[in-house]
């Protein structure tokens, strides 16, 4: 029996084959992912709305993989999103990186995504690509 925060088959098994440098996109309810992710495995977590939140999933895989730096979502509309306090809060001192809205996309479509994981977050611009450091 399975004693860790992760017990999603689909994901572990997907995370299981990720290397250094490999990509994992943690999707709000209102990404796109079937278009924007390019060869990625897909899992669909959305339950209802607002369930599970994009940071219920980044602290399940956070109890499991490494994460070297992120990237997020930004609105290109001079506000700050409500979810990037909880990232700095869940992350640290993790590098970083604010893409604008379809340099986010371009780089959830590249080889290196491994895992796309949508989830049934209300917020917007709720949306974080995670590079997967060394163990």
């Amino acid at each position: 029996m399975l004693k860790g925060k992760l017990i999603h088959p689909d994901i572990m098994a997907a995370l299981s084959l990720c290397g250094h440098g490999d990509k994992v996109l943690i999707a709000d309810g209102n990404y796109p992912l079937a278009s924007k992710t390019g060869e990625a495995e897909l899992v669909y977590l959305g339950l209802t709305p607002g369930l599970p939140t994009v940071t219920d999933v980044l602290a399940a895989l956070q109890s499991s993989i490494v994460i070297e730096k992120v990237e997020v979502m930004d609105p290109g509309d001079g506000t700050t999103p409500e979810i990037y306090g909880d990232f700095k809060q869940m992350l640290g001192d993790t590098e970083t990186k604010v893409l604008g809205k379809y340099e986010f996309y371009d780089a959830c479509c590249e080889p290196a995504v491994r895992l796309a994981i949508s989830t049934g977050e209300k917020r917007t611009y709720a949306n974080i690509l995670l590079t997967v450091g060394v163990a």
